[in-house]
């Protein structure tokens, strides 16, 4: 593996995860719900680290900024666009599959 400084992984990481959410905010017809049952983790779940991430910074994000910068826009707005009611399907596999983070 090619030996990277730390300021060059920093930057390579933020970078990824700038592209992660930039891809989620384009495939807005896959649902929350449906991203926590195949991978584990949903935008809400990367709101939430986000904010972890400020905080140990020493920064004070609130909830609803941490999900506007991940979704784009307001939470409300993207819900009312967006989401759809979880099929009953998805709503077994969530409770059957739910991690505890």
């Amino acid at each position: 593996m090619t030996d990277l400084s730390r300021e060059q992984q920093t930057e390579l990481e933020a970078a990824a995860f700038r592209r992660l959410v930039e891809h989620l905010r384009t495939r807005n017809d896959v649902q929350n719900i449906d991203l926590m049952n195949l991978a584990g983790f949903c935008r809400n779940c990367l709101s939430n680290w986000y904010r972890e991430a400020a905080e140990t910074s020493g920064l004070e994000i609130s909830k609803e900024e941490s999900r506007e910068i991940i979704y784009g826009e307001p939470y409300a707005q993207w819900q009312a666009k967006h989401q759809r009611e979880a099929s009953d399907a998805a709503k077994v596999a969530f409770e059957t599959n739910k991690p505890g983070h």
